[in-house]
């Protein structure tokens, strides 16, 4: 039997390389999609033929009909992990951005999980990557802040228009991880506090319970978990991989 479809939004950045590896070696066809094949190219050339580079503008309807036509074979499990722009902190942030990380996060979902619609079955599972700072909100990271809490509803909202057909919704929430995106975010807040980029580092992984920041491998691992029949449970939920950094409860 030929291999069911995982689509990955952001195939091209930290996260989404890395769940394109992890969910390969799952035995899924990997559609990767980015705005552009050239940022796809490395990870196509290393998976072969278990992967499809597939260029689209999450932030346009065109996508839609753009992803439906690339595909071929149920899908198992969507992933939206596409990379937000850095924007500053809110009393500075520009509006307009701020709307268009929104559209990009929650549009953007939207879009992928139409494309795939026509295709998705019983035990499908439809995945976007949020953050912590859409749970704990801080007067740095704008775009982050808001466009995370905003798939947060999103999710719990896919859960019940879907459940009914067995097909669950998930989001998975990262702290932050060392990427080139955290390393502007550590810039923003060097440059309001007036001091080194690597001393704010340092200080953003004292903010974890175990001094660490998470790394996209763990965040392909928590996203593969979610294939597994028994996340029927987590429908509508969040899985936080924060390494400790929420103190609010829930």
């Amino acid at each position: 039997m030929s291999r069911e479809h995982a689509l990955v939004v952001g195939a091209g950045g930290a996260f989404g390389t890395e769940i394109a590896r992890r969910l390969v070696g799952e035995g899924l066809h990997v559609v990767g999609i980015s705005r552009s094949l050239e940022s796809l190219a490395p990870l196509a050339a290393e998976l072969g033929v278990a992967f499809l580079p597939v260029a689209a503008d999450m932030a346009d309807d065109s996508a839609i009909a753009t992803i439906a036509a690339a595909l071929t074979r149920p899908v198992a499990m969507v992933v939206h992990a596409p990379g937000l722009p850095v924007a500053g902190g809110i009393r500075t942030a520009p509006t307009d951005i701020l709307a268009a990380a929104v559209n990009i996060k929650v549009g953007g979902m939207l879009r992928l999980v139409r494309a795939a619609e026509p295709r998705l079955r019983r035990g499908s599972r439809l995945v976007a990557i949020g953050g912590h700072y859409g749970f704990e909100p801080t007067d740095y990271a704008a775009t982050a802040g808001v466009a995370n809490a905003a798939i947060a509803n999103v999710i719990r909202q896919l859960s019940w228009a879907y459940g009914k057909d067995g097909i669950t919704a998930h989001l998975v929430a990262p702290g932050p991880a060392d990427t080139e995106r955290l390393r502007n975010v550590a810039a923003a807040r060097a440059a309001k506090a007036g001091r080194d980029v690597e001393a704010e580092l340092d200080e953003m992984r004292a903010e974890s319970a175990i001094g660490a920041f998470v790394s996209p491998q763990q965040v392909a691992w928590g996203v593969a978990t979610l294939l597994a029949p028994e996340a029927d449970a987590m429908a509508g939920s969040t899985m936080f991989l924060d390494a400790g950094r929420r103190k609010g409860l829930p």
